[in-house]
C-alpha cells in the first residue's frame, strides 16, 4: 500500500475584515492579522499542491466547486465571490468561511483545482486525494475573550484559545481532534469542528506545526498556523 500523499495545512480564521473593503483603513492590528494570513496561505501554496481544500462549516455533507460562489453583501459589500472559475446560475451558495476562503486563494494569485468541504467531510476528501493536497483550514477561536466581545468574558476562553494554539505549534493532530465540542460551542469558538475535523484526518500522520498568530484583538480568538506532513 503506498503512503498517503503530503499535505500542507493554513489554519486562517474568518473574520470578514480580511477583505479591505469590509473594514476600510486598517488599524495595526487588523493589518498584523492580514500579513500573517496572507503569508501562511502563499506557504501553503508554495507547496504546489494539485488540489487546494477549503474546510468550513456551513453545509454540512456538501461539495463545493466549479460554478458556486458566495457574497459579501451581508457585510455591506456588493463583491461576489466565484469558488472556482464561472458562476453558474444554478450553483450553490457559499457559506462565509467557503467565500473567504475562495478570496483568500484568489488574493494569492491560485487559479488550481479547489475543493469545498465541511469538518465531517476532510478524512474523505484527503482520502480520495491522491495528489499532493493544501488545507485551507478557516475558523475562529472563542467569541469571548473581553468584556466587549461578541459573548462578552469568559475567563475559559483564554485558556481553551491557548491550548488550541498550543497544539497547532506542536503539529499535534491528536489534541485537535479530541477537542471538546460542547466546550468550544459554548465559548463560541466557531473553528472547533474544523480543527477537529482537520486533526481527525491527520492523526497519527507525523506533522511539522507553526504558529504564526495568536491574538485577540477584537475579542475574539484568532489563530493562524501552518502544518505539513512528508
Amino acid at each position: 500500500m503506498s503512503p498517503p500523499a503530503p499535505v500542507t495545512v493554513a489554519f486562517c480564521p474568518q473574520p470578514p475584515l480580511l477583505v479591505p473593503a469590509v473594514a476600510g483603513a486598517p488599524s495595526d492590528a487588523v493589518s498584523a492579522l492580514r500579513a500573517a494570513v496572507t503569508r501562511t496561505v502563499q506557504s501553503m501554496l508554495d507547496e504546489m499542491p494539485e488540489v487546494v481544500v477549503v474546510v468550513g462549516n456551513g453545509a454540512p455533507h456538501v461539495r463545493f466547486g466549479p460554478g458556486d460562489a458566495g457574497d459579501l453583501r451581508g457585510f455591506g459589500v456588493d463583491l461576489e465571490v466565484p469558488f472556482a472559475g464561472r458562476v453558474r446560475p444554478d450553483g450553490r451558495r457559499l457559506p462565509l468561511a467557503h467565500t473567504l476562503g475562495a478570496w483568500l486563494l484568489d488574493q494569492a494569485g491560485h487559479t488550481g483545482v479547489r475543493l469545498g468541504v465541511g469538518p465531517e467531510d476532510v478524512a474523505d476528501a484527503l482520502a480520495d486525494l491522491p495528489a499532493r493536497t493544501g488545507v485551507l483550514a478557516m475558523g475562529d477561536g472563542s467569541a469571548r475573550r473581553s468584556e466587549k466581545a461578541p459573548g462578552h468574558l469568559d475567563p475559559d476562553a483564554a485558556p481553551f484559545d491557548d491550548a488550541v494554539a498550543a497544539a497547532l505549534a506542536a503539529g499535534n493532530a491528536a489534541a485537535l481532534a479530541e477537542l471538546d465540542p460542547v466546550e468550544g460551542e459554548r465559548l463560541l469558538a466557531a473553528g472547533v469542528p474544523v480543527w477537529r475535523g482537520v486533526g481527525t484526518a491527520l492523526r497519527g500522520r507525523p506533522v511539522v506545526g507553526h504558529l504564526r498568530y495568536a491574538a485577540a484583538p477584537f475579542g475574539v480568538g484568532y489563530l493562524v498556523a501552518e502544518w505539513r506532513t512528508p
